[in-house]
C-alpha cells in the first residue's frame, strides 16, 4: 500500500431492488382491467372466466404473494367495496376505480422508488441536447408536476391520466379554429373566426332580471362595419360596482382588441357568441392569448374539469417533458416528409395553423400504423419460417377429382382462380396463411373442400371450425352428404357432444382413422390432438381473435392454415386485421343467381310486408322475419323475436307454421327449427341474428328486418345473403322504425347496391371498424388518432416502410428505439387481454 493512502473500503449498494417481476405482473394486470373497465364506460365488463368486479374483488381479497403484509391489507377494503360494485350507481363505480388505479400507482411507486439523488451539480448554459439528457419525465405523476396539484391530479386521474406519458398521449378529439382573421362585414352565421376592431362603446352592467348575472357589452368597429358583442358572466361577486367599473377600465373606448367566438346572428344582427377578448397595444401587435386567433384544441372531460384547466394541465406538461430519441430514424423522416416525433407530440395539441396540425398529425397517425404493421409484419415473418407438411401436386388425387363430379355445377373462373392459389400454397414447405373472402353465396365453402380433400389424399388430416354450434353443424350436415361417397371419415365436436361420442371421437383423431374433424371452440381444447395436421379452415375469421387462431395452430405439426369471411372487409381494414394473411377474393357469384330486390320500408307499411310474405308462401316459397332482440326490453322500445313470433301465428299467419330460432334456444332446439325450416315443415321462420351465418334454404326468398335501423350495413348485407340462393327472385324488406335522415341514408345504401365491399367501405365511415366487424375481441388494432376510413394512403406508406424495415433488419437490432416502442405496445396488448 502507498504510504498516506487509505484502504479501499466496499460503498454499500443503497439503490432500490427492483421491483419483483411476479409483483409487476401482477400490479400491470390490475391496472390493465382497471382501464378496460374505464374506458367501457364502468358496465362491470363481462371476461371469459369472471366479471370484472369479481376479479377484482378476489385479487383484492387473495393479492399477490410476494405482496408485504402491511399493503395486502389496505386492499381489503377494495374487496368489500367490489363485491357490491354491481349494486352501485355510474359515479360511485367511477370514484370506486379511480381510487383503485391511484391506490396501486402510489403502490408501485412505493415498491419500485426511483434511484437516490445524486450529489447536487452547478446548472451551466449548455447545448439543447445536453440540456434534455437525464432521466426519462414520462413516468413523472402528475401531481408532482408543477401547475398541477393533487386536485387537479385526483380529477386527470378520472380520465385515467397518471403520469407525464399519460397526458401528453390524450390527443385533443377536435378543434375549435379562432385562426381565420376576418373583418367584421364578411363574418358568417354559424363559422367560427377572429376580429380585430377598435372600442366604440363599453357598458358592464348587473342584468335588471337576474341580480346575479353581470353583463359586458362592447360595441366594436373595423373599416368595414360595427359588430355588437356580449360577454355573460354568472355569480354575486361579478356584479359588484367595484367589479363593473374594473371591466370598463379593461376595454377603454379607442383601444384595439382581437375577440374570438363562434359567429351568431340575434335580433341585433351578427354577433359572436361567448366570446375571448384580448387588449392589444396596437392592430399590428402580437397576440398573447393561447387561444385568440389559433386552433383551440377540444379535449373529452370529466365532471369537475374544465377545458381551460385541462389545456393548462397539457401545456405544463408539455414545458416538462424531455423529448427521447425518435424511433423513426432521419433519412426514413426525411423521404416520408415527417416531422419529428417530439414536434408532432407538441404540435398536435398547440397547432399553430392548420397546415401544422396537418403535419404533426400526420406523423403520430404514420407511427400507429408503423407499429401495427411491424408486428403484423414479424408475426408473418415468424410463421413463415417454421415447416409445414407440403401437399404436392401429384398427390392431389381421387377424392378431389370424385368430389368436383359430386357437385351439380362447374367452379366459376374466379373459383378456379382461389383454389390454384391455395394449392400452389400448400405445395411449399412453408405453412400457408390465407384469406379468402367472398360476398354471401359466391362458393366459399366448397372451394375450402376441394382443398381439405387435396391435404386427406396427400396423407394429411384436416380441421373445419365455425364460429358457432349451428353453423358447425350446418358446414357437417353438408359434409355427410359428399364425404362418405369419397371415403373420407368426417366427426363433429363441439360443446354438445356426449363424453362418450367424444372420447372415441378423440381416440380416432390421434391415431389417423379419422380425416376430417368438424368444430367449434371446442376443438381449440387442450385433449384434441390430431395424429397429421395438415389444413386448417376457419370460417367467418373476423369472430375468432388471433389467440384463438393460434392455439388452433400448435396443434400436431405445423398446419396450414385458410382462413374465409363472407363479410366484406374493406382494404384498409384488411391491412390492419390480417396484414399477416395473404388475402384471395372470389369475386364473382354462380351462374343464375337472381339479385334480390331490396326496399326500405316504415313500420306503417308492415302490412305491405307482410302482404309479400303471404304471396311468396302461396306460390310454395318460405321466408325470414329477423328482429335484433330475443325478449322485450323494458330500457329498449323495441319488437322482440318472441313477441312477434307470438303475432304472427295468432293473428297474421294462423293458418301456417311460424317457427322460431334465437340465441337462448339449446343447440338441440335451434338445430330441429333449422331443420324444420330445411324440411319445407315451418313456412316462416322468426328468429334473431343468429341466423346471419349457416342457414342455407335455397327455397327462402322473402327476408323480412324489423328494426333495421338497429343494425349495421355489413350485417345486414350478411342477413340478406340468406335469400337469393335458388332459382327464383327474391326479395329483402328494411323495415325502418327510425325518423333520423342518417338511418334512412344507410339503408337507402343497401337498397341500390348488392357489391357488399361498396357496402362495406360505406360501414367503415359510418359506424367505425368495430361495428364492420362485429365484435370487439376481433383483434382491432388500438388506434389513438388514425382513422381506418380516411388514412388509407398513410397506412400504405407505413406498410411499405414496415417491409422495407424489416427486408434490411427483421430483428429490428439496426433500430434499437423503434423495437421499443414495439415492444411497449404488446405489453400493452398482452396485458388488455388478461382480464379475459
Amino acid at each position: 500500500m502507498v504510504a498516506g493512502q487509505q484502504p479501499h473500503r466496499a460503498t454499500p449498494d443503497l439503490s432500490p431492488a427492483p421491483l419483483n417481476a411476479e409483483l409487476d405482473r401482477w400490479l400491470r394486470q390490475l391496472q390493465r382491467s382497471l382501464s378496460l373497465e374505464a374506458d367501457s364506460g364502468f358496465q362491470d365488463l363481462q371476461g371469459q372466466r369472471s366479471r370484472f368486479s369479481a376479479f377484482l374483488e378476489q385479487q383484492c381479497r387473495s393479492p399477490s404473494p410476494q405482496l408485504p403484509a402491511k399493503d395486502c391489507q389496505l386492499l381489503a377494503p377494495f374487496a368489500a367495496q367490489f363485491s357490491r360494485y354491481s349494486e352501485a350507481s355510474p359515479a360511485q363505480r367511477r370514484y370506486l376505480v379511480t381510487q383503485l388505479r391511484q391506490h396501486l400507482h402510489q403502490l408501485r411507486r412505493q415498491l419500485d422508488p426511483p434511484a437516490p439523488l445524486s450529489p447536487p451539480r452547478l446548472r451551466l448554459t449548455d447545448s439543447p441536447a445536453s440540456a434534455r439528457a437525464g432521466r426519462s419525465t414520462a413516468d413523472l405523476p402528475l401531481s408532482e408536476l408543477k401547475g398541477i396539484g393533487p386536485k387537479l391530479a385526483t380529477r386527470l386521474a378520472q380520465l385515467g391520466l397518471f403520469c407525464l406519458e399519460d397526458l401528453i398521449g390524450y390527443y385533443p378529439r377536435d378543434y375549435v379554429d379562432y385562426s381565420r382573421l376576418v373583418r367584421i362585414q364578411a363574418l358568417v352565421p354559424g363559422e367560427t373566426a377572429t376580429v380585430v376592431a377598435t372600442v366604440r362603446r363599453v357598458h358592464a352592467f348587473a342584468s335588471p332580471k337576474n341580480p346575479n348575472l353581470a353583463i359586458l357589452e362592447l360595441q366594436l368597429q373595423d373599416p368595414s362595419g360595427r359588430l355588437r358583442i356580449s360577454k355573460f358572466m354568472a355569480g354575486k361577486r361579478f356584479t359588484s360596482s367595484g367589479w363593473l367599473h374594473q371591466q370598463q377600465r379593461l376595454y377603454p373606448l379607442g383601444a384595439t382588441i382581437a375577440a374570438s367566438g363562434l359567429v351568431k346572428e340575434n335580433r341585433f344582427g351578427i354577433s359572436l357568441h361567448d366570446p375571448l377578448l384580448e387588449v392589444l397595444e396596437g392592430p399590428a401587435s402580437q397576440v398573447q392569448s393561447p387561444e385568440i386567433g389559433r386552433l383551440v384544441p377540444i379535449y373529452a372531460l370529466t365532471e369537475g374539469l374544465t377545458a381551460e384547466r385541462l389545456r393548462q394541465a397539457v401545456a405544463a406538461a408539455l414545458a416538462a417533458v424531455r423529448p427521447g430519441p425518435d424511433p423513426l430514424p432521419e433519412p426514413w423522416r426525411q423521404q416520408l416528409t415527417l416531422v419529428a416525433k417530439a414536434d408532432a407530440r407538441s404540435g398536435i395539441h398547440q397547432p399553430s395553423n392548420r397546415d401544422h396540425l396537418d403535419a404533426c398529425r400526420r406523423r403520430l397517425v404514420f407511427d400507429e400504423f408503423l407499429l401495427l404493421q411491424l408486428n403484423l409484419a414479424q408475426r408473418r415473418l415468424q410463421y413463415r419460417q417454421r415447416q409445414a407438411p407440403a401437399v404436392p401436386a401429384g398427390a392431389v388425387g381421387e377424392r378431389l377429382k370424385a368430389f368436383r363430379n359430386l357437385l351439380p355445377f362447374q367452379f366459376t373462373g374466379a373459383q378456379e382462380r382461389v383454389l390454384n392459389e391455395l394449392l400452389a400454397d400448400m405445395g411449399q414447405p412453408k405453412p400457408m396463411a390465407r384469406l379468402v373472402q367472398g360476398d354471401v353465396g359466391s362458393g366459399k365453402t366448397v372451394v375450402a373442400i376441394a382443398a381439405l380433400l387435396a391435404a386427406i389424399d396427400a396423407g394429411l388430416q384436416g380441421a373445419f371450425m365455425a364460429p358457432t354450434e349451428v353453423l358447425a353443424q350446418q358446414h357437417y350436415a353438408k359434409l355427410c352428404e359428399w364425404m362418405p361417397q369419397l371415403h373420407v371419415n368426417v366427426a363433429l365436436l363441439t360443446g354438445s357432444t356426449p363424453a362418450k361420442q367424444r372420447r372415441a371421437l378423440l381416440q380416432d383423431l390421434a391415431n389417423g382413422q379419422l380425416h376430417l374433424l368438424v368444430g367449434t371452440h371446442a376443438v381449440l381444447e387442450d385433449p384434441v390432438d390430431f395424429a397429421r395436421l395438415g389444413l386448417v379452415v376457419v370460417d367467418e375469421q373476423h369472430r375468432f381473435g388471433v389467440g384463438q387462431r393460434n392455439r388452433l395452430l400448435s396443434k400436431g405439426l405445423q398446419p396450414h392454415l385458410l382462413t374465409m369471411t363472407a363479410t366484406p372487409i374493406p382494404r384498409t381494414l384488411a391491412l390492419s386485421i390480417h396484414g399477416d394473411l395473404d388475402v384471395s377474393q372470389i369475386d364473382a357469384l354462380p351462374p343464375g343467381r337472381q339479385p334480390i330486390k331490396t326496399a326500405v320500408l316504415s313500420s306503417a307499411q308492415r302490412p305491405k310486408a307482410d302482404a309479400l310474405i303471404r304471396e311468396q308462401i302461396n306460390e310454395g316459397r318460405q321466408a325470414y322475419v329477423v328482429l335484433p332482440l330475443v325478449e322485450e326490453s323494458e330500457k329498449l322500445d323495441l319488437r322482440s323475436a318472441v313477441d312477434e313470433h307470438s303475432r304472427l301465428q295468432q293473428e297474421v299467419f294462423p293458418d301456417l307454421q311460424v317457427g322460431l330460432l334465437h340465441g337462448r334456444l339449446s343447440s338441440a332446439e335451434k338445430q330441429q327449427a333449422i331443420e324444420a325450416f330445411s324440411r319445407g315443415e315451418i313456412q316462416l321462420l322468426v328468429s334473431t341474428t343468429v341466423v346471419e351465418v349457416g342457414v342455407d334454404v335455397p327455397n327462402a326468398t322473402v327476408m323480412l328486418i324489423d328494426h333495421a335501423e338497429r343494425f349495421g350495413l355489413a350485417q345486414l348485407h350478411q342477413l340478406r345473403g340468406r335469400v337469393g340462393r335458388g332459382a327464383a327472385a327474391s326479395h329483402c324488406l328494411l323495415v325502418n322504425d327510425s325518423s333520423s335522415a342518417v338511418a334512412k341514408q344507410r339503408l337507402e345504401v343497401l337498397a341500390r347496391s348488392n357489391d357488399g365491399f361498396e357496402i362495406a367501405e360505406m360501414d367503415l365511415r359510418l359506424r367505425g371498424p368495430g361495428e364492420v366487424l362485429g365484435t370487439r375481441q376481433s383483434g382491432l388494432p388500438d388506434l389513438a388518432l388514425a382513422s381506418l376510413s380516411d388514412d388509407g394512403s398513410v397506412l400504405d406508406e407505413a406498410r411499405q416502410t414496415a417491409q422495407a424495415i424489416l427486408d434490411a433488419d427483421p430483428t429490428l437490432e439496426q433500430h434499437p428505439h423503434l423495437a421499443q416502442c414495439l415492444e411497449a405496445q404488446r405489453r400493452s396488448l398482452t396485458a388488455s387481454a388478461r382480464l379475459n
